[in-house]
């Protein structure tokens, strides 16, 4: 970029402006820094930096050289008749073009520079089905592929250790699933560990499960360790509190590796003494860090994890200790600290392994950097991204290495053959075969029949987009009310009127470009704030919000618990609820079928929890199946009100259901065997064995053959918890009443049991019933 900027200047003069635009704070500073090292800019002499949206427009109508922001900063509707300025002389350098670069920041972006040039860098390819990426920057001006970069000797060759499979720490089809949905989340810049955790539910739990993270950062320490002379080594982690804890894991076995070879100095050769002390020095020496971005609220959200922040936080702000032999050096006299970037970079700091989750693994080059450790699922750019921080040039750095924990294989080589295959056109290459794109006005006329067919669709169900529009204030809000209740007429209405919004957002982006996209941003506001508040309804489904809604009978059907925290609302005791009352008020609703529908959704998230505890809760299934069935056959008011109460009372009966256990005498795990195992005509005498042959089986099994790693996948082991548990239940000491079960009985009661246990147990403790426990 700054090549390219001072060859504009040289060769073509001018007063040109260029913005320098990506979309994470961390790029800003190290692209600003780039520029700064080469005296082109210096911001606290001449500001260049923009520090908010208001900051930026001053800064554009200056006539500076460079300017530097975020595109978030484009955060303000501007007319594009007037903009910030209309200078046609203003070049707008985009990095990372491949992302946040189509929505409404990047039109209010084209609408403040209405007649600016752009041009896009990106260190990942665009993928041939990338229409929207080429029709906002155009098709590619040159291109470097690695292998040009290894044969011109700018990086070296990457080699690749899939040492998760050894470990058995590669979860297969799970890591997939998360690197989909870490490439979905980590585009929309949201706080990525909540979002999986509720999206990914139990697969999280299990990537980051403390046996698996114990094994991945013994295996790094042993690893690095024995590669100790190959360069600096960087470990990529799925979040930021998962940085943290493998922080604490690296620290706690590279002290025990370093015990263990001062321990093995007795009974080595002379030469081989030298360089174990040689060694044990280097790893005494090694510093190692945490780089994470820094966010609201960190320092309670790690506590809970019982986990401190602060010390690390505090190392990322005031820098890293310079060692003695440093200090010594000219360069550095002087110096007490260093930034945790340029120690990193500095091939002589001690500082050598740094642990990151999205920070440094694009645009920061550590050309001593030869080891990378990926526990993290990746795919697609930010694959790419990461991978080539292990392939820049070094002295004595023959290549780099890619350790990968995840089982990426199949993105990575999907990512190289992308990348390896595109050719450099603008260099005599075979320039790859661009998909043409369709017209303008073939994309403008696209987007208006697809508001078109969200417009038609609200007002045909007395709803109004135009409404939403217009209204302000109250009458904007019954509007939207309207609205939803419109797409929740019923399953289907809301999934095709979900699809439909959808398909206005597709759209919308791939007009970013055109003239007259204008005219349909306020309609494609409209039809997204619709759309996001039914995605929050389906997120917040929750019995008591939906309670809450119907507000006039609150003080008549709630109780407090004692221990809630003063500043939270108090749950709702549904069992204490007037019912007849809640059904009047109900009636006097205007949004029947959104209240319905999410009080469906709450219903389910609890089902869904229950059936995946016990296998023999079908019973409720099926009955909720029966009430949604006939509530989508007819949609009258009558129907709507009954299916309401029905819900509710199938919601007493959960509730219900999930009080079993506790009246039972159990837990829920211990219960669900307890259902397998029980039978029609027993005794109390032998219900109370029952009950403890469920108890004592489970024990049992979690205390031995489940703990067995990955125990699903191998006969063997499988065989062994079969037969553990008919060996448990046959035996006169521990198994089921003698006079109550024949030997037919206990061989089929024990299959399912072994049904259950090898669905509910992959990992101990149980993903299905960690949620109860915490």
């Amino acid at each position: 970029m700054v090549f390219f900027t001072r060859k504009i200047h040289r060769k073509l003069g001018g007063n040109f402006t260029f913005l320098i635009l990506t979309d994470r704070e961390d790029l800003d500073t190290q692209i600003y820094k780039t520029f700064a090292g080469c005296g082109v800019v210096d911001n606290d002499r001449d500001p260049c930096r923009a520090s908010s949206g208001d900051h930026l427009s001053r800064l554009l109508a200056q006539h500076k050289s460079h300017i530097f922001s975020l595109i978030q900063k484009f955060n303000q509707d501007v007319n594009p008749d007037e903009g910030y300025t209309r200078r046609d002389d203003v070049i707008v350098i985009t990095d990372e073009a491949h992302r946040t670069q189509y929505g409404t920041l990047s039109l209010n972006m084209r609408n403040a520079l209405p007649k600016a040039s752009y041009i896009g860098f990106t260190g990942t390819p665009l993928f041939k089905d990338d229409e929207i990426t080429r029709r906002v920057f155009g098709d590619y001006i040159s291109t470097y592929d690695f292998q040009r970069a290894v044969e011109d000797k700018a990086t070296v060759p990457l080699y690749y250790d899939a040492r998760g499979d050894k470990l058995g720490v590669a979860v297969g089809d799970l890591n997939e699933r998360i690197a989909e949905k870490l490439e979905e989340l980590e585009t929309e810049d949201i706080d990525v560990k909540q979002r999986l955790e509720k999206e990914l539910k139990r697969d999280y739990h299990i990537i980051t499960a403390k046996k698996r993270l114990d094994q991945v950062a013994r295996d790094s320490v042993l690893h690095y360790s024995k590669a100790w002379e190959t360069g600096k080594a960087m470990l990529v982690c799925i979040d930021k509190v998962t940085c943290v804890r493998m922080y604490n894991r690296i620290v706690k076995y590279w002290g025990e590796c370093i015990a263990e070879l001062e321990a093995d100095l007795g009974s080595v050769t002379d030469e081989q003494e030298e360089v174990s002390r040689r060694q044990i020095e280097w790893m005494r020496e090694t510093r190692t860090a945490v780089v994470i971005s820094e966010e609201q609220g960190e320092v309670e959200k790690f506590r809970k994890w019982k986990l401190d922040i602060t010390p690390h936080r505090r190392l990322i702000k005031e820098g890293i200790d310079l060692p003695e032999a440093m200090r010594q050096q000219p360069q550095f006299r002087n110096m007490q600290r260093m930034a945790l970037d340029e120690a990193f970079k500095e091939e002589m700091h001690p500082f050598r392994i740094a642990i990151v989750c999205a920070m440094w693994l694009t645009g920061f080059d550590v050309p001593s950097l030869s080891t990378l450790y990926l526990d993290k699922p990746l795919k697609a750019h930010t694959l790419m991204q990461a991978i080539a921080r292990a392939n820049r040039v070094n002295e004595g750095k023959n290549n780099g290495l890619i350790v990968d924990y995840c089982g990426i294989l199949k993105y990575l080589r999907k990512a190289l053959a992308t990348f390896a295959g595109t050719g450099d056109a603008a260099h005599g290459g075979k320039g790859g075969e661009t998909e043409p794109a369709k017209p303008e006005e073939e994309l403008l006329t696209d987007l208006t029949e697809a508001i078109g067919f969200v417009r038609t669709f609200l007002s045909d169900r007395d709803g109004s987009l135009d409404k939403i529009i217009t209204k302000t204030g109250f009458e904007r809000n019954a509007a939207i009310r309207a609205a939803k209740e419109a797409a929740n007429e019923n399953d289907e209405t809301r999934k095709r009127f979900e699809v439909m919004c959808r398909e206005v957002f597709k759209k919308f982006k791939a007009c970013i470009n055109v003239k007259g996209v204008n005219s349909h941003r306020t309609e494609y506001g409209a039809i997204n704030v619709v759309y996001k508040s039914l995605q929050q309804d389906r997120e917040k489904a929750d019995i008591t919000d939906i309670i809450r809604q119907l507000h006039q009978v609150v003080d008549q059907v709630i109780e407090v618990q004692p221990d809630t925290v003063v500043e939270e609302q108090a749950p709702y005791d549904i069992s204490k609820i007037d019912f007849d009352r809640l059904r009047k008020e109900f009636e006097r609703s205007k949004a029947k079928r959104t209240t319905v529908q999410n009080l469906k959704q709450a219903i389910e998230k609890k089902l869904r929890r229950l059936l995946e505890q016990n296998p023999l809760r079908t019973d409720f299934q099926r009955y909720y199946e029966e009430i949604v069935a006939e509530y989508n056959r007819e949609k009258d008011r009558v129907t709507i009100e009954k299916t309401f109460d029905a819900l509710l009372l199938f919601n007493n009966e959960l509730d219900e259901e999930e009080r079993r256990a506790m009246r039972e005498g159990l837990d829920e795990e211990s219960l669900a065997i307890f259902d397998l195992l029980k039978k029609q005509e027993l005794n109390s005498s032998d219900i109370k064995r029952i009950k403890a042959v469920a108890v004592g089986l489970l024990e049992r099994l979690k205390a031995e053959k489940l703990r067995v790693d990955h125990w699903r996948d191998k006969e063997s082991t499988r065989d062994a918890v079969r037969i553990a548990i008919k060996d448990f239940l046959w035996s006169d000491e521990t198994g089921l009443p003698v006079d109550a079960y024949d030997e037919d009985e206990v061989h089929i009661k024990a299959e399912e049991v072994f049904v259950h246990v090898f669905r509910a147990y992959p990992t101990v403790p149980s993903p299905y019933y960690a949620a109860v426990v915490s």
